[in-house]
């Protein structure tokens, strides 16, 4: 017989799911519709997690934070996706809450001390500079530069989808130390940075998008940005290998995300179809309409293993990767049919903002795409874990 397996949350977990459920009551489905309309960001609802100090769930107790791990940090997550916030509240603090993460496990004991109670306090507003419009996923060919002069390097180049740029005031960078041509391998020329996003050398365009509105996504156009050498984590030319530690636990918090999101969307359309009544009867006694939700909540269902599976492997110090990559692959895709069964089972008032499924279904459409795409991960799993030939 092997090891008995555990899938009842701890005390612990329940009371974080419980606190955050309490904390999310006032931020309803009204409130994010409204930010989705406005586009406002969402800075009340931010404030609200940092006061109970929800932002330090991750981050190490030396510095303030919970020290905990990330199956409490993907608890945490499912509820406020859960909520009705969706993506829009769980993007406002994924930054904070594992964006920086790179600082907690690399930068120096000065550099944990100076840069992290500002963010769990809501004092710094992180954004995340990494991905670049012409390199797409080939992340390790990134061209923007950081040219060391002295006691500072001066960045020039562009990123895109940098998340949360237009209310932040520091940045996390990725730039390239050592041209591509002096390098073994083009992962080897990368620094990672957490420095001030210098409005006068920064121009910050934002991108209108699909959804998710609260939450500005842009392009950045760097010409000159100083960055003083304490604000480089680590050591030169290992940024791109600081932030690949940080992938398992970000695929496994978004992974949960859209889980919650899932469930969201599938308890409005169950509560619809048991009060519409049509021909007499309601139509959740219809099979036709009833299958498809009941197959929703078996997948949900099934992804929630997943997730936390991942999230058990990471804690433990195992390789995550297979795990985190699968569940951020199977929650995508059975979030995306609950959101989009919860429209049809609205019929035509599904794509009515009032009835809010259409907002979810706008909502987890990102994370199919990003931060990998669906193929990327199968190419993965192919090669990792079935050993097959890598195909790109």
């Amino acid at each position: 017989m092997g090891p008995a397996m555990d899938f009842s949350f701890s005390e612990q977990q329940l009371q974080i799911k419980d606190s955050i459920e309490k904390l999310c009551k006032p931020f309803d489905d009204q409130y994010w519709l409204d930010r989705d309309t406005d586009g406002q960001f969402p800075e009340a609802f931010c404030r609200a997690l940092a006061d109970d100090g929800w932002l330090g769930i991750c981050m190490p107790e030396d510095v303030g934070g919970s020290g905990l791990g990330i199956s409490e940090a993907a608890v945490m997550v499912q509820a406020i996706a859960e909520s009705g916030a969706a993506n829009g509240g769980v993007s406002s603090v994924a930054i904070p809450l594992f964006g920086v993460n790179p600082i907690a496990v690399f930068g120096s004991k000065e550099q944990k001390q100076r840069m992290l109670p500002p963010v769990m306090r809501r004092d710094d507003i992180p954004c995340f500079g990494v991905t670049e419009p012409n390199t797409g996923l080939d992340t390790t060919r990134l061209k923007t530069e950081a040219i060391l002069q002295g006691d500072h390097y001066v960045v020039h180049g562009q990123k895109v989808w940098t998340s949360t740029a237009q209310v932040s005031n520091k940045i996390m960078l990725i730039a390239r130390t050592k041209p591509e041509s002096e390098t073994k391998r083009p992962i080897d020329g990368l620094t990672l940075f957490y420095t001030d996003l210098d409005p006068n050398t920064c121009e910050i365009r934002r991108i209108e998008k699909m959804g998710r509105k609260c939450v500005d996504s842009n392009q950045l156009f760097i010409d000159g940005l100083k960055i003083p050498v304490e604000d480089r984590i680590g050591e030169e030319g290992k940024g791109f290998r600081y932030l690949l530690h940080g992938l398992n636990p970000e695929r496994v918090l978004i992974a949960s995300g859209l889980v919650g999101l899932g469930r969201a969307a599938l308890k409005r359309a169950v509560a619809y179809a048991g009060e519409r009544e049509v021909f007499g009867r309601p139509i959740g006694q219809n099979q036709s309409v009833q299958h498809p939700l009941a197959e929703s909540w078996i997948e949900l269902e099934a992804a929630n293993l997943m997730v936390f599976r991942a999230a058990a492997a990471y804690d433990n110090g195992e390789d995550a990767g297979a795990y985190a990559n699968a569940a951020k692959y199977f929650a995508a895709e059975a979030t995306f049919k609950a959101c989009q069964q919860a429209v049809m089972t609205h019929g035509g008032m599904g794509y009515a903002k009032e009835y809010h499924v259409e907002r979810y279904l706008r909502e987890c459409m990102i994370h199919r795409l990003a931060p990998i795409s669906p193929q990327l991960i199968l190419c993965f799993i192919a090669e990792k874990v079935l050993g097959l030939a890598k195909s790109y």
